[in-house]
């Protein structure tokens, strides 16, 4: 489908005086950032990426490396949802290094990703977290374009994610599925659903209060789906399975508005691209 793409982001936030700034951001195509804005006073940052190709295809080779000085708040998302193209047998790769200095916190928030059939797809993402510092992160992904009744069939998706701090591991994470009609069907996958969300906060312990209060936003919302909600080494990691990406949004930002004021004491503001 196109050209292949090899790809570079870095970025560097840096505290001046009570401001976050973006002091370096330098991108290969097809990344492109936007300017930063600051709807919520100049201590948090946000962050808006663009994919200009609009989407992954088979050979396409994506890095990223993201780094958080002491005491910098950052929130990065994407200006739309991602897609990854059926590929002719060759995988997409997409890896992520970040670094959060001690103090900081990152707000890592892409919109959804839509894996069509026949996709060929793995990402990595390194996270390395020093004392005090947090992140939580989101993902969203549709598996088949289920608009036109298309199913995730002869695909594969592979996700490995690692959070790191003082050489030791507080969350790691290895997901792969291979699109076949068994597998979208099992209850050990995506028992009939055409998405899977995670949620997970990294880097402060969570109270056992905070972790009913999650489960009770679930259970008061009548989302559609199913749920689970698990206090992790130092944080929580939220999960979703259903057909609403909305659904899955709605929760995780009643998720974030939660832990963002009892860790932060600051309620969140919705990116505007949203």
């Amino acid at each position: 489908m196109g050209k292949q793409w090899i790809g570079e982001l870095e970025l560097e936030f840096a505290k001046r005086n009570q401001q976050t700034l973006l002091t370096r951001s330098y991108t290969v195509a097809p990344y492109k950032v936007q300017r930063s804005l600051y709807p919520e006073g100049e201590e948090v940052c946000h962050c808006i990426l663009l994919h200009t190709a609009g989407g992954f295809v088979g050979g396409d080779r994506l890095s990223a490396k993201i780094h958080l000085q002491p005491h910098t708040q950052a929130l990065i998302t994407t200006a739309t949802a991602s897609k990854i193209y059926r590929s002719n047998g060759a995988e997409s790769l997409q890896n992520t290094d970040i670094r959060i200095d001690e103090g900081a916190s990152l707000e890592w928030f892409p919109q959804e990703t839509i894996a069509f059939a026949e996709s060929q797809h793995r990402q990595t993402t390194r996270i390395e977290l020093a004392p005090l510092a947090t992140c939580m992160i989101w993902e969203i992904v549709r598996f088949g374009r289920t608009a036109r009744g298309e199913k995730f069939l002869d695909g594969n998706w592979r996700s490995h994610t690692e959070v790191w701090r003082d050489q030791m591991p507080l969350w790691i994470d290895r997901q792969h599925l291979h699109g076949n009609l068994e597998t979208l069907q099992s209850p050990n996958t995506l028992n009939g659903y055409a998405i899977a969300a995670s949620f997970i906060f990294v880097g402060a312990n969570v109270e056992p209060e905070l972790i009913a209060q999650i489960r009770s936003i679930w259970a008061q919302g009548h989302y559609q789906g199913i749920s689970g909600v698990t206090r992790s080494l130092s944080g929580v990691v939220c999960r979703y399975c259903g057909d609403s990406s909305s659904d899955a949004r709605k929760w995780f930002q009643q998720i974030w508005q939660l832990l963002r004021v009892s860790y932060k004491n600051r309620v969140i503001s919705v990116p505007r691209v949203w």
